[in-house]
């Protein structure tokens, strides 16, 4: 008799740790899903509100390093890139500037665009619109970085001062001679260390106004709400990407006036 009462004790505690445990495990399940969701239906405001978190979980020592699991892995071989990531990203090729793990973001998070000086000519502008059009990221964050090697050198050529460049090097930065010249001009008195940290945050709003000048596909985006482009600064000391005021509505307001801007959406056949 004993033994059955213990028997029956035994079955009782199974039944109710089973129970415990499929409770939890539903409600992890829930808050998977509703966290997939979530990205998926975010709006701009709040991605960058994620970007943000992810770069303060990295520059803290806390990444928790997202979806670079197995399941992550065969999830991006099956799913469309279109339903995860959440940013497209034109960034320089610095490697100081890892742009995944700075967002502490993982595989299909964002849709990354690397080059010199985070530049944006036909090949990237053609990234982005992709990026936008097809993987259907809500947000464009053109990244640039403290110490930029594109924007000193160009500065210092500018200045006079420079070196030569190998020969395919002029046509990838000469996008970023205006935004060096910009600040040179307005800055009469200043000398090439007060003048690059300056030239790259103009750099960054060059970049925006070449894109918006260039892609009536993204331009007609970005006016409409439907995405939001955004300019940063990555601070190769601390980690901390530091979000730029706003000018995006004053470079549209340029563009506008613009007879150079390009209106077609679509290529043609």
């Amino acid at each position: 008799m004993k033994k059955i009462k213990n028997l029956f004790g035994i079955i009782a505690i199974t039944i109710v740790v089973f129970a415990i445990f499929s409770f939890v495990s539903n409600n992890n399940t829930k808050e998977e899903k509703t966290h997939e969701e979530s990205v998926k239906k975010a709006s701009p405001t709040e991605i960058i509100e994620l970007l943000t978190k992810g770069n303060e979980r990295f520059i803290s020592g806390k990444s928790i390093h997202p979806n670079a699991d197995s399941h992550r892995l065969a999830l991006a071989n099956e799913k469309n890139q279109a339903d995860y990531a959440i940013a497209t990203v034109l960034s320089c090729s610095d490697s100081r500037v890892p742009v995944e793990m700075i967002f502490d973001a993982g595989i299909m998070d964002l849709f990354v665009i690397r080059v010199a000086g985070n530049v944006a000519d036909s090949d990237e502008i053609g990234t982005i619109e992709y990026g936008t059009h097809h993987v259907k990221t809500p947000v464009i964050v053109v990244l640039g970085h403290t110490k930029c090697g594109a924007v000193t050198a160009v500065t210092q050529a500018v200045e006079g001062h420079g070196h030569a460049l190998e020969y395919n090097i002029p046509g990838l930065v000469d996008n970023i001679i205006p935004p060096v010249k910009k600040v040179i001009e307005s800055h009469k008195d200043s000398h090439s260390e007060n003048i690059i940290p300056m030239a790259i945050e103009e750099n960054v709003w060059q970049s925006v106004s070449d894109i918006l000048l260039r892609s009536a596909a993204v331009r007609e985006k970005v006016v409409s709400g439907e995405v939001k482009i955004i300019g940063a600064i990555y601070d190769l000391s601390t980690g901390k990407v530091k979000w730029l005021d706003d000018k995006v509505s004053s470079i549209l307001q340029e563009v506008d006036k613009n007879p150079n801007k390009n209106t077609k959406v679509l290529a043609e056949h």
